[in-house]
């Protein structure tokens, strides 16, 4: 998979995807990312990249000419599956978006920031439109790292064992169980019995059934 991010900020992806899971699956090459400064797409002696809007009020706007050209650029030389803008108005992320977006092979993520951008790049650039929440960032950079490590990791690969994937929270519309790990006994706090059986069926019938506890107590939403 590749991915390319249009930002005016790029160095806030330098730590970030060069840790981990993302590090791990960029050297396996299994995932390329490639970052794009808007501003080496600006013609004028400032490198420009926003301006006040039109009708007025607080804040800046993105503008379109740096945008257009570096998506068009990238779009001259492979076709991409979708340029998702990163947006508090657009669809919530959810683990179903991003098991779809995982079986993509090129996407184009651009970064809002300020008041957002110019429209009409939404109008005829932009084919998906994503949020992470109910919620306002300075931009869409800190959204688009949530949103490629939530695809990466799904990536055929990525995680080595990939059966773990299917119990994470949300893959069956249930947040995930209690996990514990050794010791067995820890300041008095005593791991389950049923996950020390050995016996696959009580294991996994203890941990349904937490799912389906925590879920209630916590996202009753997800069981409507």
């Amino acid at each position: 998979m590749r991915i390319d991010v249009v930002t005016g900020f790029p160095k806030m992806f330098r730590g970030p995807l060069n840790e981990s899971i993302i590090r791990q699956a960029k050297k396996k090459n299994l995932l390329q990312i490639r970052v794009h400064y808007l501003r080496r797409f600006t013609h004028d002696k400032h490198k420009t990249i926003d301006d006040t809007p039109f009708g007025g009020g607080a804040g800046m706007v993105l503008k379109p000419e740096p945008i257009f050209e570096c998506i068009e650029s990238l779009q001259a030389k492979r076709e991409y599956d979708d340029v998702i803008y990163l947006t508090a108005d657009g669809e919530t992320l959810t683990q179903k978006i991003a098991n779809e977006l995982s079986l993509k092979s090129n996407l184009i993520m651009l970064c809002g920031h300020y008041k957002g951008i110019d429209d009409r790049v939404r109008q005829k650039l932009v084919t998906r439109e994503i949020s992470i929440g109910d919620y306002v960032l300075t931009g869409g950079e800190t959204a688009a790292l949530v949103l490629i490590d939530t695809i990466a990791r799904l990536v055929p690969g990525v995680i080595g064992d990939a059966e773990s994937l299917l119990s994470d929270s949300f893959q069956e519309g249930l947040l995930d169980c209690p996990q514990y790990t050794r010791p067995a006994e820890f300041r008095s706090m005593k791991v389950p019995d049923e996950l020390l059986s050995g016996n696959h069926k009580v294991i996994e019938r203890w941990r349904h059934q937490h799912k389906l506890d925590r879920t209630k107590a916590r996202r009753k939403d997800l069981l409507s």
